[in-house]
């Protein structure tokens, strides 16, 4: 038992560690490895020594910056894949520039760089993904499972206890509630039998059965706090203090200390530093290719347009965006110049008679969102990212669904994990939104750079099928 617990307790702590040591490995080796392929021995010269000892030190900070060392990240490879490759790519454009102000460049051989930055990358996502075998492989076999006990038997105590049983953690075992008063009884609703005193959870501690207590007191109870966190002061294991704000059921996503005080993260931006970086540069590589890629499609749907009668090809609709700034998103107009498609217009029906059949073609198929583009190449929009609604419909469903605005947190998309999962037409009922709402916050909550390209490439075959755009 005191092994496994040691084991549990030290595992997050060194596994970092061992990551940051297996990359510093892979790039010194990858650049012998690079050269013995190139000139078929491993007598590197200086100036490629110094290469490969600064492209180490280099991956190991940008690494550390893109939180690729963070135990909460390492148990999934698709979380860590965008950031590893954005870190990886930073470290190439910093050689390159000391390469180039230095005017060394030219003494190193094109193919030997080319094998060491490729070797890299294959070696680092390798490395990354033996690690996330092993950690499922330990967490399988309840290695890594943390035994937690509750100090505190009120209400507060209650309210986390339920916490976890919802929660349903498996990392998570409770070995029980303690408290000096009135052990053995239970002291509010929906609270378990004690198991004891602070006394009793003191030997269980020395008996390695405990790996982290949780204080679960309120504040106002200074007496009792004091006293029990003297009492655990000198335990060898984590101890930590239960925020009372467990009660109003807020998701807590970490803390920050500001002047000295910890303070509690309650809701944070969802995409900012690695993670900010990488959805910009997709969406500037990924909009730049879509649009010189559609760029015949779209003249030959400017020629139609033109063609069934006089009218603008293009017009311009407010939108809400980031944060709730207001945009002009651009489309292929698909209704007679008197509907004048704006944001005071109902949205588009089945059958309606305000469409061309120019635009009714385009509207199933989406290819009237095809000049958004443009709002991808300013800034103004995302590839992937929830659909930006019209001002009307914005205002009126902001008021009736508590959770709308949350879908201006970040950039609103082209395609989205709404329209992925047949969210699309018409929303003519408050249901049909709040799952339209649902579906988007999901997808900022759990963006990552593959969640982005699965949306992208089920995107054409969902449009095909799809039988609610009109």
């Amino acid at each position: 038992m005191e092994r496994a617990l040691a084991f549990a307790s030290n595992a997050r702590r060194v596994v970092g560690g061992v990551l940051r040591a297996g990359d510093a490995a892979v790039v010194f080796v990858a650049g012998f490895v690079s050269y013995w392929l190139r000139h078929g021995n491993l007598d590197l010269p200086e100036n490629y020594l110094v290469a490969v000892v600064i492209g180490t030190l280099l991956t190991i900070n940008y690494h550390h910056m893109g939180r690729l060392y963070e135990f909460r990240n390492l148990r999934s490879l698709a979380r860590q894949f965008g950031p590893l490759t954005v870190s990886w790519v930073a470290v190439i454009l910093t050689l390159i520039a000391l390469g180039y102000f230095t005017k060394t460049s030219d003494t190193f051989s094109r193919i030997w760089m080319s094998l060491w930055l490729g070797m890299n990358l294959g070696g680092f996502l390798l490395l990354r993904l033996g690690a996330v075998l092993q950690l499922e492989s330990w967490r399988r076999k309840g290695k890594l499972r943390t035994n937690l006990a509750i100090a505190g038997s009120g209400d507060l105590g209650a309210s986390l206890v339920s916490h976890l049983q919802e929660r349903g953690d498996p990392a998570l075992q409770l070995v029980g509630i303690f408290d000096d008063e009135s052990p053995g009884t239970p002291t509010g609703e929906g609270e378990r039998a004690l198991s004891g005193s602070i006394s009793d959870l003191l030997h269980l501690v020395r008996d390695n059965v405990v790996d982290e207590i949780v204080v679960a007191l309120p504040l106002q109870a200074k007496d009792r706090l004091s006293s029990i966190l003297t009492k655990l002061q000198a335990v060898p294991v984590d101890v930590r203090l239960c925020p009372e704000i467990v009660e109003l059921s807020v998701p807590i996503h970490g803390y920050s200390v500001r002047a000295g005080m910890p303070m509690l993260d309650v809701f944070e931006r969802p995409l900012g530093g690695w993670s900010l970086i990488v959805k910009t540069i997709e969406d500037y590589i990924l909009g730049s290719l879509l649009l010189v890629l559609f760029l015949p499609v779209m003249a030959l749907i400017a020629m139609a347009i033109r063609l069934e009668g006089p009218g603008p090809i293009l017009f311009r609709q407010p939108r809400y965006g980031f944060n709730n700034n207001e945009f002009a998103v651009f489309k292929f107009r698909t209704m007679g110049v008197e509907a004048g498609e704006d944001s005071h217009v109902p949205q588009a029906q089945r059958n309606d008679p305000r469409v061309t059949r120019v635009g009714a073609f385009l509207r199933r198929t989406s290819l009237d969102e095809l000049p958004q583009l443009f709002n991808v190449i300013k800034g103004q929009m995302s590839i992937v990212g929830p659909r930006p609604h019209a001002v009307a419909h914005n205002k009126h469903y902001a008021k009736i669904i508590n959770e709308y605005l949350g879908r201006h947190k970040v950039k609103p998309g082209i395609t989205g994990w709404a329209q992925i999962n047949g969210l699309r037409g018409e929303t003519d009922t408050p249901d049909k939104m709040q799952r339209r709402v649902e579906y988007d916050l999901f997808y900022i909550e759990h963006w990552s750079l593959s969640f982005d390209l699965r949306i992208i490439f089920l995107t054409p075959f969902v449009i095909l099928v799809d039988s609610h755009a009109y």
